[in-house]
This record gives structure tokens, C-alpha cells and sequence, in this order.
């Protein structure tokens, strides 16, 4: 069922190893894979095992999990969920199955919720071996596409799950301690995954989550978690009129330069040419101080850049009447800015591009005006 091998030490009087993995083979061989820590084993020798069982029962929490996590979504989803494949280890459960479309937040609420319910209701956890015909009549499900021979292993827990599985599990499902779920997210066409955290590793998850409510809290300046989130909203809405005062307040410094620039348009032959070197501009401060020129000035051909951490931001703009004596915004970026060791283009009217060498932009000032 996914569930990693255990680990732990085989030791003897003349030797220590680790072991990193088990696993099993085809002809019901156990296999040890180990790093000899201390001495030499061979053939004949007599060793103690001993597995990590704080490890092993955390692999069993989560193994478990999944079980119930199955016939929850099954319960919630439809019976046309089905596994299709599964990781379970100590620290974390993943589980993918058949379903046609994302889970909605509420319908995780509801199968966590479910799972939860689950656990606190204590179901026994019962396993029998039987043949694969009478597991089927009781109803067992089973892993999609996988092959049975010979005897099974059931795995009930209480009246609401019934698996074919070889894995490990805790006796009662209270064992489990806690379950949530982490993620759910596409894989495939009409595959879904769900990680998800059980037992010790949800108390972790809780004390990672307050931890960083604290620290939000501190931030802000406040004094109990519970008025964070009004407290987020209101600097939310603060900072978003903020923000709309600084955008005004940018317009008019932009219309401000912009004007100032006017008296340097260059008339030559029907088109009115502007080639400006603006600070401390972004990308869309650019394009509208562009908009502001190509409106006022139908007949315009601008081309307004700015340096920023060494790079070179270009916009160009067209009036109407420029673009319909054939001037092109796209053109004119596709000219001057491989020069300036970039490239770009766009639409006649208006156009964004950028360059590498700010140095370049007086050979790139000439090469524009060279082209009316």
C-alpha cells in the first residue's frame, strides 16, 4: 500500500549494523539493507534485531489514515473513487485517487472532518487472511490494477473501511491521535493527490502555525491571535488607499515631466519625435506617460526609457496620426533595442521593450531618429 520499509539495527556481540531498509521480494524473501557500522557479519552469524519503533508506529498512524481517508472520500465524493496509488511514511501520507475535478474547500473540511470523527470513534482495527473470493464477497475494496494470488490480508476497520492490504496499522483507529489534510491538487487527467499529517506531525504543524501567528502578531501589534485577521484587513484597505494616493500623486509628477519634455519634441517630416530618458519610472508609469503623449500629440513618436539595477526599460508610443502615416511602435523597438543588447516589439500604437547596456542609449537615441 505505499508504505515504506522499516528500519533499525541488527547487532551481535561482534558486530553493529544499521538498517536503512527492508524490503520483499517476489518469492516472499525478506531482505535487510544495511551499513556495517562496527566488526564483520557473516554467513551462520547470529544477530538481534531490533526496529525503530517510534518510527514504525508513526508509519502506522499514517498508514492507517489512509484507510479512513478512502472511505471518506468514497462516502462524500461518490464510489467512483478509487486508489491509484499511495506513499505513506512517518512524517507524511500521500494518496492519489480517481476523481473528475478538484475538491471544493468545503468538501476537504467535510473529509477531514470525517476522518477525525473516525479516529475519535475508536474503531477497532481488525486483520484476516482469507481467499481472494471471500474477500471480494465481503466487499474489500482493493488497490486498482494490482494482481491477488493465493490468500489475502484484510484490514477492517470497524463498519467503515474494508481494504485488501499488507501493511501495517494500529489496533484502534484513536491510535492515529489527529489527521489533516496539507494539500489536494491534480496529477493526472482524473487523478487527484492529497497529502495530508497524522498524529505527531499535526501537533508539529499546530505549533508551526501558532508560532507564525505570533509572529504576525508582533508585526502588526497585537496582543491575542484572535484580532489578527481584523487587524490584516484593516492594514489591507489602509495600504490599498495608499497605494491609489500614490498612483494619483505619480500621474501628476509623470504629467509634470511629460510636459516639461514638450518643448523638446523634434518636427521632422509630418511627425513630432521624442526621445526621453525618465527616473525612477516603472514598466506601466512608462506606457502611460506614453498614452499621455500619443493622445495629446496625434502626430507623436515617442520613445520614453528608464535604467533600473543597471537594465533599461523602453516604451514606445504612435498617434493616430503617426501610426497612419506609417509609423509603428513595434518597428521601432525591434531598431533601437537590440542595440541597447535587448529586444522586444509590440503593437503600432504602442509598444515595451528592454536592454542590457544603458550606455548604448545615445547610439540608440540616433538610430531612432534616423529612422524618420
Amino acid at each position: 500500500g505505499g508504505q515504506v520499509g522499516d528500519t533499525g539495527t541488527l547487532t551481535s556481540s561482534h558486530c553493529t549494523l544499521t538498517v536503512t531498509d527492508t524490503k520483499k521480494t517476489k518469492d516472499n524473501v525478506y531482505l535487510h539493507l544495511v551499513t556495517v557500522d562496527d566488526g564483520d557479519v557473516g554467513v551462520g552469524d547470529i544477530l538481534t534485531a531490533r526496529i525503530d519503533s517510534a518510527r514504525r508506529a508513526a508509519i502506522r498512524r499514517s498508514h492507517s489514515s489512509v484507510h479512513l481517508l478512502q472511505a471518506a472520500l468514497r462516502k462524500h465524493l461518490g464510489t467512483h473513487v478509487e486508489q491509484s496509488g499511495s506513499y505513506v511514511d512517518e512524517h507524511r501520507v500521500r494518496f492519489d485517487f480517481t476523481h473528475f475535478a478538484a475538491l471544493t474547500p468545503e468538501q476537504l473540511a467535510e473529509v477531514e472532518k470525517e476522518v477525525n470523527a473516525q479516529i475519535l470513534a475508536g474503531l477497532p482495527v481488525e486483520t484476516v487472511v482469507t481467499d481472494l473470493a471471500s474477500a471480494e464477497k465481503a466487499g474489500a475494496m482493493a488497490l486498482f490494477g494490482e494482481k491477488y494470488h493465493g490468500d489475502v490480508r484484510m484490514v477492517k476497520m470497524g463498519g467503515f473501511s474494508l481494504e485488501l492490504c499488507g501493511g501495517t496499522h494500529v489496533e484502534n483507529t484513536s491510535r492515529i491521535g489527529l489527521f489533516r489534510i496539507l494539500s489536494e491538487g491534480g496529477i493526472a487527467a482524473g487523478v487527484r493527490r492529497i497529502e495530508a499529517v497524522t498524529g505527531t506531525e499535526v501537533l508539529a504543524l499546530l505549533d508551526g502555525e501558532k508560532a507564525l501567528a505570533d509572529k504576525a502578531c508582533k508585526a502588526l501589534g497585537v496582543t491575542n491571535r484572535s484580532e489578527l485577521a481584523d487587524k490584516a484587513a484593516a492594514l489591507a484597505a489602509e495600504l490599498k488607499e495608499l497605494k491609489k494616493t500614490v498612483e494619483k500623486l505619480n500621474a501628476k509628477l509623470d504629467a509634470a515631466q511629460i510636459s516639461s519634455l514638450e518643448s523638446s519634441m523634434e518636427p521632422r517630416n509630418g511627425f513630432r519625435l521624442l526621445f526621453a530618458k525618465l527616473d525612477g519610472m516603472t514598466p506601466d508609469r512608462l506606457r502611460a506617460a506614453g498614452d499621455m503623449l500619443k493622445d495629446k500629440y496625434p502626430d507623436s513618436v515617442s520613445v520614453l526609457c528608464t535604467v533600473s539595477d543597471g537594465k533599461v526599460m523602453l516604451s514606445c508610443s504612435c498617434g493616430k496620426d503617426a501610426v497612419a502615416k506609417g509609423a509603428h511602435a513595434g518597428n521601432v523597438l525591434k531598431k533601437i533595442s537590440p542595440i541597447l543588447g535587448g529586444g522586444g516589439g509590440g503593437r503600432p500604437d504602442c509598444a515595451s521593450s528592454g536592454g542590457r547596456d544603458p550606455s548604448k542609449l545615445p547610439e540608440a537615441e540616433k538610430a531612432f531618429r534616423e529612422m524618420f
